[in-house]
C-alpha cells in the first residue's frame, strides 16, 4: 500500500509539472532571464548588438552624479504620483458608493465606468490630445461658454502634466471596481446596528465603511503607486516629454536611453534603480499600513 502511494504521489507531481510546464517555460525565457541579464548589463556598456566591455560602477555613478535628466524625470514621475494616486483613490471610493446603491441601471453605470480602463491606451491618448487641443478643442470650448480663456494645455510648462494627470484619472475604473468589491464585503448587519443606535449616512460611512475597506483601499494605494511610477505613454504619445521637459518621465528616460541612444547597460541601470525606489516606498506604506489599516478579523 505504501509503494502504491508513492506512486500514485509522484505520477501527480509529474502531471502538476508537465501543466504548468508552458508558463515555467514562459517564465524562465521571457522573465526571469530578462532580469538576471539585465542586472549583467548594469555593469557594461553594452549596445543593443551586444557589443560591449566591463565597466564596474560608471554607470551607477553617472545617473546618480553626472546625469541631470534622472532627476528631472524622477521629480516629474512623483509630481505625477503624488497628485495622480490621491486623487484617484478618493474619486474610486466616492464613485464606489455610488455605485453600490440599489437603483435600477447601475450594471449600466458601473460598465460605463469600467470601460475607459480596457479600451485602447493609444487611441484614448489620441482623443484626449483633441480634447486638450488649445484651439478647437472640448476643454478650452467648454471654458469659453463661461467666458474664461483657457490655456495652452499639452504646450505651456505649468498646465502639461496636469493634463497628464488628468488622463490618468479618466482610466480609474479598475480601482472603482475593486473598491466596490470591499464595499459589498462588508457585514450588512453593521449597518442595520448603526440604524438601530440612530448613526446617519455620514457617521456609517466614516465609522463603518471607510474602516473596514481599508484594505481594498492599501492594495489600490500599493498598485497605484506602482503603475504611476511607471507613465510612459500618455506623455510620450503627446508631448514627446515637452515641453522643455515638463512631462518627461523616468520610463521615457529609460526608453531614450535604451532604444533612442542604444545605451542598454545605461538604461538597464536605470530601470533597477527605478526598482529600488518602488520597492522603498512599497515597504515604507506596508510597515506604517498598520496604523491605518483595519481588518476585521
Amino acid at each position: 500500500m505504501k509503494a502504491r502511494k508513492n506512486n500514485i504521489e509522484k505520477r501527480e507531481e509529474r502531471q502538476f509539472f508537465f501543466f504548468i510546464s508552458p508558463w515555467l517555460l514562459g517564465f524562465l525565457i521571457f522573465t526571469l532571464y530578462p532580469m538576471v541579464f539585465s542586472v549583467v548589463l548594469v555593469f557594461t556598456n553594452m549596445d543593443m548588438t551586444g557589443s560591449g566591455q566591463f565597466i564596474g560602477f560608471a554607470n551607477i555613478v553617472r545617473a546618480l552624479a553626472q546625469d541631470p535628466l534622472f532627476y528631472k524625470s524622477l521629480l516629474n514621475t512623483l509630481y505625477f504620483v503624488l497628485v495622480s494616486v490621491p486623487v484617484s483613490l478618493a474619486l474610486a471610493f466616492l464613485i464606489a458608493l455610488l455605485l453600490n446603491q440599489r437603483i435600477k441601471g447601475v450594471g449600466f453605470f458601473r460598465t460605463s465606468f469600467y470601460i475607459p480602463y480596457i479600451t485602447s491606451g493609444v487611441a484614448v491618448t489620441l482623443l484626449w490630445g483633441w480634447i486638450f487641443n488649445a484651439q478647437f478643442g472640448l476643454v478650452n470650448y467648454s471654458l469659453s461658454l463661461f467666458g474664461i480663456s483657457g490655456p495652452n494645455w499639452l504646450s505651456d510648462m505649468k498646465w502639461a502634466m496636469p493634463a497628464i494627470i488628468i488622463m490618468g484619472i479618466w482610466t480609474i475604473g479598475n480601482s472603482i471596481i475593486i473598491t466596490l468589491a470591499g464595499l459589498q464585503d462588508i457585514p450588512a448587519q453593521l449597518y442595520e446596528s448603526a440604524e438601530i443606535d440612530g448613526a446617519s449616512r455620514l457617521v456609517q460611512v466614516t465609522r463603518i465603511t471607510l474602516p473596514l475597506v481599508t484594505p481594498t483601499l492599501y492594495f489600490n494605494l500599493v498598485m497605484g503607486i506602482i503603475g504611476g511610477f511607471q507613465i510612459f505613454m500618455q506623455p510620450y504619445i503627446l508631448t514627446e516629454g515637452g515641453p522643455n521637459y515638463a512631462t518627461y518621465t523616468y520610463m521615457m528616460h529609460i526608453y531614450n536611453s535604451g532604444f533612442k541612444y542604444n545605451e542598454m547597460g545605461f538604461a538597464s541601470t536605470l530601470a533597477w534603480l527605478l526598482f529600488i525606489v518602488i520597492m522603498l516606498i512599497t515597504q515604507m506604506i506596508n510597515r506604517t499600513s498598520k496604523f491605518w489599516v483595519y481588518y476585521d478579523n
